[in-house]
């Protein structure tokens, strides 16, 4: 028997991740999935993370802390609001203050730290240069700089074999994502996209403002895609 490519798959526990997780073991990788608490304000999508990964198979799950939150310079780290109700023009111009400095930056490196502590080949991540809300670290540019780095930065570079960075999602509209997730079993229901979600009974329950960039992105998407929407949005939305 062969044995499977592992892959170390980034975690959120949000839409994009969760259809990153499901194409990965689509592809017959052995997923290893890795989990930031970052500092985050709300917690909700770690939960959603635990979820999603006991779920959908995978090898592995590890919880990594990094406190970003003492740096600031984010609505998600810091104590500034989150934006409500924006256009869809706003939301395409400019790098909202949902921006988390580095965030991927730091992520990627971790993960690629962890795919040579494991002998992985391979890494994936479910960033989207479409419906991106302006990160400049979701961009394909960022992605192909980072593969060249990898190369260069790790012993499994230096000796040939090398790593591959997967971002599937890249080129894909949040309609595509969800279509492609539904057709690989992905339950969205269990996915926690947004930035300022309302607690709900239980400890571990949450739902979507309804009103963040991401949750109106999310909406878009379900809209038209033609799919109805399982999200649990708040009474406020």
């Amino acid at each position: 028997m062969v044995d499977k490519r592992k892959a170390v798959v980034l975690l959120s526990g949000g839409l994009d991740s969760a259809t990153c997780l499901a194409i990965a073991r689509a592809q017959g990788f052995e997923s290893h999935a890795l989990t930031f608490q970052y500092g985050q304000r709300h917690r909700a999508e770690i939960a959603a993370a635990r979820k999603i990964a006991g779920i959908y198979a995978a090898a592995g799950h590890d919880f990594f802390d990094i406190d970003l939150a003492q740096f600031g310079g984010s609505a998600l780290t810091g104590d500034c609001d989150v934006p409500m109700d924006r256009s869809e023009a706003d939301i395409a111009s400019g790098i909202p203050v949902t921006y988390v400095p580095a965030r991927n930056t730091v992520f990627l490196a971790i993960a690629l730290a962890r795919a040579e502590t494991l002998g992985a080949t391979d890494i994936f991540i479910g960033v989207n240069a479409l419906d991106y809300s302006g990160y400049p670290d979701c961009r394909p540019e960022y992605i192909a700089a980072f593969q060249t780095m990898a190369n260069l930065a790790t012993k499994s570079g230096s000796e040939g074999a090398g790593l591959v960075l997967h971002a599937p999602l890249q080129e894909m509209t949040k309609a595509e994502i969800i279509r492609k997730g539904v057709s690989l079993a992905v339950d969205y229901s269990l996915t926690m996209s947004c930035y300022d979600p309302v607690p709900g009974a239980g400890s571990e329950t949450f739902a979507h403002c309804g009103h963040c960039d991401a949750c109106q992105l999310r909406k878009k998407g379900f809209a038209e895609a033609g799919i109805d929407d399982p999200t649990v949005y708040s009474e406020r939305s």
